[in-house]
């Protein structure tokens, strides 16, 4: 599958590289594997607790490495374009900042989602904490390896700096404290992790269940990446609020607020420097204000008229 990937890769990079520059090779694949291998949510709908997320999301990121290696080796001299990743992830606060297992089950929880994919291509494997708790926990199923499969050293080589910019999709966030979840309950993601996640019930709440406005937990994630993955150039690929009642006439005061609150979160200093935020916010909102300076400059042109 890596192959064909690369394989179909190389047949979009030909066609449509004279015109586009940034390339996305995956698009939230933690969520892609979860859903997919895990629970069953979506195609291919399979529910393989604890085994098929993990394989899934290894070929994912060996097909990433091939696709980025065959732009730079063959398309990049003569396109000058950039290759990354889109990765999603909330950010994961502890409950208790002076509780030294909430402090390790926030980080554990941004490794199993944020790291299981960043790691190996900035760093070239994955996780020491992913590694530790999914090789504990398969012992104690009576498994002879790991459920996390293994890069080869060629591999990881192969691997390791396959990123030209990391795009970041981030929603909302979560506060995290530690649950030990007993290795007889079975093989799964959500006991490899073995933590809780909650909510403020103070936040606001937005219009997705799962979804609350959190901006400075966007800020947080933010720093966790530039200081973990060595400062990378950062594309913001997904943010955004849902629909929260449904109207006739426009009434999205709470996208307003949502998106205001994170962008300013965004703009501060320093993370400035390096960070770019993609058209989920920019095109829309430049777009509104370029209809709103071009209604004004009529609506005054038609007075100097009259």
């Amino acid at each position: 599958m890596t192959r064909y990937f690369r394989d179909y890769a190389d047949l979009c990079f030909e066609v449509f590289g004279d015109r586009v520059k940034h390339w996305l090779t995956f698009s939230d694949p933690r969520t892609m594997v979860e859903k997919g291998y895990e629970t069953g949510l979506h195609a291919p709908g399979l529910r393989l607790q604890g085994t098929g997320l993990y394989v899934a999301a290894h070929h994912i990121i060996k097909a990433h490495a091939q696709a980025w290696h065959s732009y730079n080796t063959t398309w990049r001299s003569k396109q000058q374009g950039m290759v990354g990743i889109s990765l999603n992830c909330d950010w994961g606060e502890p409950v208790d900042i002076n509780n030294p297992n909430d402090i390790e089950a926030a980080e554990r929880y941004l490794q199993f989602c944020l790291g299981w994919f960043a790691n190996p291509i900035y760093a070239g494997d994955y996780p020491q904490v992913m590694k530790d708790h999914i090789g504990t926990k398969s012992a104690e199923q009576g498994l002879e390896m790991s459920r996390l499969p293994t890069f080869s050293l060629q591999e990881k080589s192969y691997i390791k700096g396959t990123s030209d910019f990391l795009g970041l999709g981030h929603f909302t966030t979560r506060y995290i404290t530690q649950r030990k979840y007993p290795s007889h309950q079975g093989p799964s993601y959500q006991n490899d992790r073995d933590l809780v996640e909650l909510v403020d019930p103070n936040w606001p709440d937005m219009g997705s269940s799962w979804l609350y406005s959190v901006p400075w937990g966007f800020r947080r994630l933010l720093n966790f990446a530039q200081t973990q993955y060595g400062d990378p150039p950062i594309y913001v690929t997904e943010n955004g609020a849902s629909q929260k009642l449904h109207c006739t006439q426009f009434c999205d005061e709470w996208r307003i607020q949502y998106l205001k609150g994170y962008i300013n979160e965004m703009l501060k200093e320093p993370l400035l420097r390096h960070m770019h935020v993609a058209s989920e916010i920019v095109v829309p909102t430049v777009c509104a204000l370029s209809i709103l300076i071009a209604a004004l400059m009529l609506t005054l042109l038609l007075r100097s008229h009259s």
